[in-house]
């Protein structure tokens, strides 16, 4: 097969998955608290031709003798890109937006049988039932996730409450409607990522570390859990909800140009088969 219908295959197939997280993006750009994702290409191997008559360096050249033959690109990786998104007023008392780049709250999933640890920006919390006759009630994610306290445990209280208020470090304090009984109080479970670029998506908004072990890195080295005198260095502001930092202009102009980057291989493509059937004609 001619080189420039391999190259440009390549290149084409490597384009498509771009235009499927552009497209990810685009349909997320009303979920609260989503980070975007961007891709950076990688060349594949190259073919070297040494064909100069003379080996040294030209007077002038900036590039090595030769020339160097590619078979495409490659989707080198795909990285979540997270910035502050916009903060807007929801004056819902279970609104809650972080307010400070790195900042997750942790929530329990449970996965193959296992409760685990999962992190996610997503402050539009509900209350659920526990449903074992207690009559308390749980703060969940929109999907239902357990809400962690400072302690890993859910954050259950009486379903019988007059008022909730969430503090900007993070402190819950549920009043009783009957005011002779004490309000209670909850830390949530904040933690602070060092380097949030290790976090792998898992979906429903949440992310997941991968394994640290295998990486030769510590727990210590990536997330520091705000608790004790640094709880002060948490930001949230109840009644309010962090919105995606999609920019629809910005993707829509990069879908515009791996479009035209798209079309331009098939191009390619339909080009070096008409030249091969000139070819065939003048055998």
């Amino acid at each position: 097969m001619n080189r420039s219908m391999i190259t440009a295959t390549n290149t084409m197939s490597q384009l498509q998955k771009q235009l499927d997280i552009i497209g990810q993006n685009m349909s997320n750009v009303s979920t609260t608290g989503y980070k975007r994702r961007e891709v950076n290409f990688s060349e594949l191997l190259f073919q070297q031709f040494n064909n100069q008559p003379v080996d040294g360096n030209d007077v002038g050249r900036l590039t090595p003798n030769g020339i160097r033959q590619g078979v495409g690109a490659k989707l080198g990786s795909t990285n979540a890109v997270f910035t502050q998104g916009t903060i807007t007023t929801t004056e819902r008392q279970l609104d809650l937006a972080l307010t400070k780049e790195g900042q997750f709250l942790q929530v329990q999933v449970e996965e193959n049988g296992e409760q685990v640890t999962r992190y996610t920006r997503d402050g539009s919390l509900y209350l659920s039932p526990v449903g074992d006759g207690s009559g308390l009630v749980m703060l969940v994610t929109s999907e239902g996730f357990p809400v962690l306290d400072q302690d890993g445990a859910p954050i259950a209280f009486e379903d019988d409450f007059s008022d909730l208020t969430i503090s900007s470090t993070g402190t819950i304090i549920v009043k009783p409607t009957n005011q002779a009984d004490p309000s209670e109080v909850f830390e949530l479970s904040v933690v602070l990522l060092h380097r949030p670029q290790l976090l792998e998506a898992k979906g429903n908004n949440l992310f997941a570390l991968p394994n640290l072990a295998d990486l030769n890195i510590g727990v210590e080295d990536v997330l520091t859990l705000l608790e004790g005198d640094i709880r002060e260095q948490i930001g949230i502001l109840q009644g309010a909800l962090e919105q995606s930092n999609v920019d629809l202009t910005t993707e829509m102009s990069e879908l515009l140009v791996t479009q035209r980057s798209y079309q331009f291989n098939a191009k390619s493509i339909s080009i070096a088969d008409q030249m091969m059937g000139l070819v065939n004609g003048i055998r």
